[in-house]
């Protein structure tokens, strides 16, 4: 208890001296809050664009670990995927997998208003959504029971919603397709993100793709099925997933069994050198803050000999001193480190710097604490690391010559 009271006054007495001598301490502590700020700032937009980059990669990719399954022919009619669904089946059975989904690209046809126009279809399962963290901006996400739908459930980009007048999803808008035969699908959700000039795409089961496309077009690409599994299980399913799908297909067709997540490629960060320029720029402008608040400290020491001189006579000790002048720099620099961190979270959380961050991301990540963090350590190291010779200068003086100063 006599400790934290010892730190309290220190504390409340640095700050006093500060008021005091504010003047001299503002232009330096200018640095430091522009230094913490920077600091700050590119921790946190570094933390946002890896989150960012996450995201668009898991869209892609799927979540960690994604082992992804493609079975081909050696000929040119690939097998499809209503014959492969009982392989798939016993696999996600066997290894009790709970998410499984297909993951294929086609196309098909459609009539709009202004005529007809192609569609890029993916196909997908009801658990795709959650592997690839899929977002709806309207309506839901296609489940088990679309698959036994006439007119096929489908879920559109903003493009496509766009397309059809942006419609409410309660009166059941359908699209037009032209495969074979013509098929009247309904639309039951819209992804979240911004359209896409051009790019108009849809996502459907692939049995429902079976049905309504030109057989043709079925065969450009093998069957593909993905598996949601434990990272740390990953590797040793993959070899066995394929040893099981060669028995069970008896050797008819080619088998390939692989991890598609952003883990199983990650390369080191892409991000490292930007993060390191501009950290080692803000990490030059926080010693130069530093060093102007030293040198106003030393200034300051030596102006506060008599009165450093008169508190040893009447009993203060070398430590309490010592922390005193010490805890002068410490509690400046984290009250400007305390507003270069405001000013960092007002910068990057405008509806402006929002704006520009949010290009391409469905979901814009929260302002990472450890950045605040961060610029709140770094202030205090600086501060203590400023206020050391100063506070040793000041634990030297000898009381009589203080006195006589």
């Amino acid at each position: 208890m006599k400790a934290w009271t010892s730190i309290i006054a220190a504390v409340i007495e640095a700050w006093q001296e500060l008021r005091i001598h504010r003047t001299r301490v503002l232009l330096s502590l200018i640095g430091v809050a522009v230094a913490v700020c920077s600091i700050t700032a590119v921790v946190a937009l570094s933390g946002i664009a890896e989150e960012a980059n996450i995201e668009q990669i898991e869209a892609n990719q799927g979540q960690p670990a994604n082992v992804s399954i493609s079975v081909s022919s050696t000929g040119t009619i690939q097998p499809t995927y209503s014959e492969l669904e009982p392989a798939f089946q016993m696999i996600t059975k066997r290894y009790g997998i709970r998410y499984a989904s297909a993951h294929g690209q086609g196309q098909i046809d459609a009539q709009f208003v202004d005529g007809a126009q192609g569609l890029q279809v993916t196909l997908a399962d009801p658990a795709y959504a959650i592997m690839h963290v899929v977002s709806l901006s309207h309506g839901r996400w296609l489940d088990e029971a679309d698959a036994n739908r006439l007119a096929p459930a489908v879920v559109i980009n903003e493009t496509v919603y766009e397309e059809l007048g942006s419609p409410t999803l309660a009166s059941h808008p359908v699209i037009h397709l032209l495969g074979s035969p013509h098929t009247v699908a309904v639309v039951v959700g819209v992804v979240r993100g911004a359209a896409e000039p051009g790019y108009l795409a849809v996502y459907m089961t692939p049995g429902a793709y079976e049905r309504v496309a030109d057989p043709s077009l079925q065969n450009d690409s093998p069957p593909v099925e993905e598996l949601w599994v434990p990272p740390k299980i990953a590797k040793a399913l993959t070899p066995l997933v394929k040893q099981d799908l060669n028995q069970y297909l008896d050797g008819r067709y080619e088998v390939d069994v692989n991890r598609q997540d952003y883990l199983s490629q990650q390369q080191g960060d892409p991000l490292l050198l930007v993060k390191l320029v501009v950290g080692g720029i803000a990490v030059l402008i926080l010693l130069l803050g530093a060093l102007g608040l030293f040198n106003i400290s030393m200034v300051t020491v030596r102006y506060r000999v008599r009165e450093i001189g008169i508190r040893r006579s009447f009993g203060a000790t070398a430590t309490r001193v010592f922390f005193s002048v010490m805890m002068e720099s410490v509690v400046a620099t984290v009250a400007a480190g305390a507003i270069g961190v405001i000013a960092a979270i007002l910068l990057i959380e405008n509806p402006i710097s929002q704006g520009y961050i949010a290009r391409g991301i469905t979901i814009v990540p929260p302002f990472p604490f450890s950045a605040a963090v961060i610029g709140i350590v770094s202030s205090t190291v600086v501060g203590a690391l400023a206020g050391l010779l100063p506070a040793l200068v000041a634990v030297r003086v000898k009381v009589i010559d203080a006195i006589r100063f």
